[in-house]
């Protein structure tokens, strides 16, 4: 039975893997930025077995990384994986015309939040003599263009290379760092946009959907990847090029449910 923190886990992927770890029986400590969106996520993650506890952080602020990982101690005796999730997407527009206030939340969020965890982290598990690190990467991370994506897509690209660093400082230590590659996922956040601009949500509808893939089934094979996982620097990844390549091919010849349907979309 492993003690898992996950930040950014209360809505999306996040919850997603704390659903799919749970039910594994494992213990987890999730995080938010607010206590009515941890306490809501942990209500629906409330079962009788469940093992699930949760603590308000915004990573961005290294005091309440501190402090999540403190709590984590005390309420667990020590964190065997640790996953830096928490990050946000606000794509759509071009890297000159995104409002920089958008700008400076991704880099904040993604950057400085997963630093942040990193750091906290990795300084906790050396005390304690082991441990692993996950990163949540995305789109561009492997420097991959996307239209309207310019400024997430370069806080993933600078992830995958400080992913990269870290492994390499903390090998070692014996300490795992590890990368995460979850695809094209039907999140809240994806429904949002989608929501916030139909016309291009439209046009981008056919092609996505031979693409995306549901929360939970991601989930459950990332978490056993996670699990089985014992060589720092792996990329565990659930949209690889081949299974992208098949299921543009099979969509030519047959239409794939439609995944947003279930949505509300």
């Amino acid at each position: 039975m492993a003690n898992i923190v996950i930040t950014g886990s209360t809505k999306g992927i996040g919850f997603g893997l704390a659903k799919a770890f749970i039910k594994c029986g494992h213990k987890v400590i999730i995080s938010g930025r607010s206590n009515e969106s941890v306490r809501e996520a942990l209500d629906r993650l409330q079962t009788p077995a469940c093992k699930c506890q949760g603590f308000v952080c915004d990573t961005s602020d290294r005091q309440q990384v501190e402090a999540l990982w403190q709590y984590a101690q005390v309420s667990l005796g020590s964190v065997d994986i640790w996953i830096n999730n928490a990050g946000l997407a606000r794509t759509g527009w071009s890297i000159l015309d995104i409002p920089q206030e958008e700008i400076e939340a991704m880099v904040h969020t993604n950057l400085m939040g997963t630093i942040n965890g990193c750091r906290v982290a990795a300084a906790g598990m050396q005390l304690q003599g082991q441990g692993k690190i996950f990163n949540m990467l995305g789109g561009g991370s492997d420097g991959e263009y996307f239209p309207g994506m310019g400024i997430y897509g370069s806080t993933k690209r600078g992830l995958d290379y400080f992913t990269d660093a870290l492994g390499k400082e903390l090998k070692p230590s014996g300490i795992l760092v590890g990368k995460i590659r979850p695809g094209m996922v039907v999140t809240d956040a994806v429904i949002r946009e989608a929501r916030s601009n139909p016309d291009r949500f439209a046009r981008s509808r056919k092609f996505m959907n031979n693409l995306v893939d549901q929360v939970d089934t991601v989930a459950e094979f990332l978490v056993q990847k996670i699990l089985n996982c014992n060589k720092s620097g792996e990329k565990i990844r659930w949209l690889t090029g081949g299974k992208m390549a098949t299921r543009m091919l099979v969509g030519m010849v047959r239409k794939r449910e439609d995944q947003f349907a279930r949505h509300g979309l």
